[in-house]
């Protein structure tokens, strides 16, 4: 177990669902991104579970009484050019009280430490242009901006319509 001061890092297991919606939906307030929220404890309760296919993993950071201030989740991705695996970060967060008490780092030393010891050659996450907090924060890292990346998405409205198109081939 990793830790601050005063926050311990540890792996989150199903029953820690509830948890990390509640702080999922803390997350999605801060980005102004509430109304796109649709957090489930249940699926993420399937998610986390060692067997789903999803290979979703947690960590949580929490106070001496158990009190969750902080979560990062991530799960493995694929470079073909390295031909070896990565981990993408899909949202690591630590509540406005607790920030700049070393607790993003030590999430972030966790993650590192899961990556080196899976072999992998790189980390990748998105970050919000207008957050300049976390941008100031990945910078003091060493983490790189790709700018010559653009994030594309198929929401799942696209997805359907894509899927049960008409082959023209």
């Amino acid at each position: 177990m990793e830790s601050s001061p005063h926050v311990s890092i540890r792996k989150a297991t199903p029953d820690d669902a509830k948890t990390l919606v509640d702080l999922i939906l803390e997350l999605a307030t801060y980005e102004n991104l509430l109304d796109e929220a649709e957090p489930s404890v249940e699926l993420l309760e399937e998610h986390l579970s060692a067997e789903a296919l999803t290979g979703c993993e947690a960590l949580l950071a929490e106070t001496e009484r158990d009190t969750a201030v902080g979560f990062a989740l991530f799960f493995h991705n694929y470079s073909t050019f390295q031909t070896n695996a990565g981990l993408y970060i899909e949202d690591l967060f630590v509540r406005s009280t607790y920030r700049e008490e070393g607790i993003g780092l030590a999430l972030f030393r966790r993650l590192a430490q899961i990556a080196e010891q899976r072999g992998c050659r790189r980390i990748d996450w998105a970050v919000l242009d207008w957050n300049t907090e976390a941008i100031e924060f990945y910078d003091e890292l060493g983490a790189e901006p790709l700018d010559d990346w653009t994030t594309m998405r198929l929401d799942e409205e696209a997805i359907e319509e894509i899927a049960t198109a008409d082959a023209a081939v």
